[in-house]
């Protein structure tokens, strides 16, 4: 059995996440690293619940699949939005150009 505070090391993980995601809004790339480090937290919380409750971990590598996805999307706005732009600065870009 886990202790309590192995249950609040993926809590953790995932506020801390979301202050850089929060805090860091002038970069496209320091956004998705941020998103990526609360989809790990994600993860580690459920291979930690799976694993508690006895239950098959298929569906953690369903969850890793569309977490990939998601990766994969985000980078390949973010190679666009280089090319098109020169940066990945938000503030260089308008929704109006697009």
């Amino acid at each position: 059995m886990l202790s309590s505070l192995s249950w609040v090391f993926p809590l953790l993980l995932f506020v801390c996440g979301g202050w850089v995601f929060t805090s860091k809004r002038k970069h496209l790339l320091l956004t998705l690293l941020s998103l990526e480090f609360m989809v790990l937290s994600l993860f580690l919380f459920l291979f930690m619940f799976l694993n508690i409750m006895a239950y098959e971990l298929f569906f953690s590598m369903v969850f890793l699949t569309f977490s990939v996805c998601e990766g994969a999307l985000g980078l390949s706005i973010l190679v666009s939005m280089i090319r098109t732009h020169g940066n990945d600065y938000f503030q260089s870009f308008s929704l109006l150009q697009c």
